[in-house]
């Protein structure tokens, strides 16, 4: 499902406009995260060190010049970093939102190889797993979750930044007024950049009918099943995380559809007492989905078109 180099010279990528929807969504992406992780280390109560975001941003800037270089290199054409004075910045917007969402949400405990670790490794995800959506091929796993997830499965030790770090510092009416405005920001990038917001009131939609289900078929109490949905870490995994515009669909009927799924797969794995199921979720949905245009779709297409070798030769 990986890319594969071209026999002849491919000429460089286009440049690409700040007036382009993905590029600014990924720089708007960018500055706010930015700004989150600096006034959460000053002020809001991050409790992992200052030295975890920049780990995290060199480890994720390096794996990701090393395989474009890799990749530009087989393929015989200029790096997409290369060119116009804005390129390295331009290419490394994604990068430097991967890496400091895993800085954000991991407690290594000061393990700041792990940090590292979970940072390449989520950025080499986008060239190792592809598949042809369309007339492309794409990576179908969302890079920050995927590093989260391999890093929660791989280190039990290593565990999710408590959700209290992101108000420790805050009291009175900045309670209420920081997640609006996460909330309304939130909403106004995936309204006009993402188009994800389909997907958004599915997945919160969702995650409040399978609190209210296990409430009422478990002994489950069904405030305690709601109660996430007020925390600052559900906020922004719902606008920051689950809208992946790379990794979701487009149309509005396979949004609904996804964010429905990532909610049912979440009230499962907390069926049987799996912690962390949010990340989890996400990433068994981008599976199958990759696995649903990589493997399944080829066979369905492969059976619909008829046998060459019984027609008459000619």
């Amino acid at each position: 499902m990986t890319l594969k180099a071209h026999a002849s010279p491919l000429p460089a990528p286009a440049p690409v406009s700040w007036n382009d929807k993905r590029l600014a969504g990924l720089s708007r992406f960018a500055v706010a995260i930015t700004v989150l992780n600096i006034l959460g280390h000053f002020w809001l109560g991050f409790e992992q060190s200052w030295a975890t975001p920049f780990v995290a941003l060199g480890a994720a800037y390096g794996t990701e010049l090393f395989l474009e270089w890799l990749s530009a290199r087989d393929e015989k054409r200029r790096p997409a970093f290369v060119g116009e004075r804005l390129a390295p910045v331009k290419f490394l917007l994604s990068a430097h939102v991967t890496a400091l969402a895993v800085a954000m949400l991991l407690m290594p405990h000061e393990q700041l190889w792990v940090i590292a670790f979970a940072a390449s490794l989520a950025i080499a995800s986008k060239r190792l797993f592809r598949v042809r959506i369309g007339k492309a091929n794409r990576h179908f796993l969302n890079p920050s979750n995927f590093g989260i997830t391999a890093v929660l499965l791989l280190f039990p030790a290593v565990g999710i930044a408590p959700p209290y770090q992101f108000s420790e510092g805050t009291y009175g009416a900045l309670d209420v007024l920081l997640p609006l405005i996460i909330i309304c920001t939130g909403t106004l990038l995936n309204t006009k950049l993402t188009g994800r917001m389909p997907l958004i009131a599915a997945w919160v939609a969702g995650f409040a009918v399978q609190a209210v289900l296990r409430g009422l078929f478990t002994d489950a109490p069904i405030l305690a099943g709601l109660a996430p949905m007020t925390g600052f870490a559900f906020i922004l995994f719902t606008f920051y995380m689950v809208t992946d515009p790379a990794t979701t669909p487009n149309n509005t009927h396979n949004q609904v559809i996804f964010g429905l799924a990532v909610a049912a797969l979440y009230a499962v794995l907390l069926q049987f007492h799996i912690v962390f199921g949010m990340f989890y979720a996400l990433t068994l949905v981008t599976m199958s989905r990759g696995l649903w245009f990589g493997v399944i779709c080829p066979l369905i297409k492969a059976r619909r078109q008829p046998d060459e070798s019984l027609e008459p030769a000619e």
